[in-house]
């Protein structure tokens, strides 16, 4: 191969990782003063699994689950910014919490069948920003 085709495949290379993710979400605030998101949880995953929202405004994510017989959950924990979440995931949950700092929070499913990897190890993962 020569330097051309290298030069051109490690280009392509950086690119991969990101192709394969979505934009931030930003919470949209509704006519009560509250930020909504709805988020899908599936098999593995969280959709969309970048959320942003604004320090201070409640907030509610609405998730709905994919069907399916595998239990899912929904943690975000960061006590310096006041979230204490901790769900088991029905078809369709409402989770509320007002976030009282900025930063970012990850948020995932804690579920793990015995002698399996863990879904948060298996990419069930996303991140909560909060910004000003």
């Amino acid at each position: 191969m020569n330097r051309r085709w290298i030069k051109i495949l490690a280009l392509l290379m950086t690119l991969v990782p990101v192709m394969g993710q979505a934009a931030p979400v930003r919470a949209r605030l509704d006519d009560n003063g509250l930020q909504r998101v709805k988020i899908v949880a599936g098999s593995y995953f969280f959709q969309p699994d970048h959320i942003i929202v604004k320090v201070g405004v409640p907030v509610v994510l609405e998730v709905d689950t994919e069907a399916g017989i595998i239990p899912h959950s929904l943690v975000i924990w960061s006590p310096r910014m006041g979230i204490d979440v901790n769900e088991r995931l029905a078809t369709t949950s409402i989770i509320r919490f007002t976030p009282r700092a900025t930063g970012q929070v990850p948020f995932y499913c804690e579920e793990k069948l015995i002698f399996f990897r863990s879904h948060q190890d298996r990419g069930m993962t996303g991140v909560l920003q909060v910004v000003e």
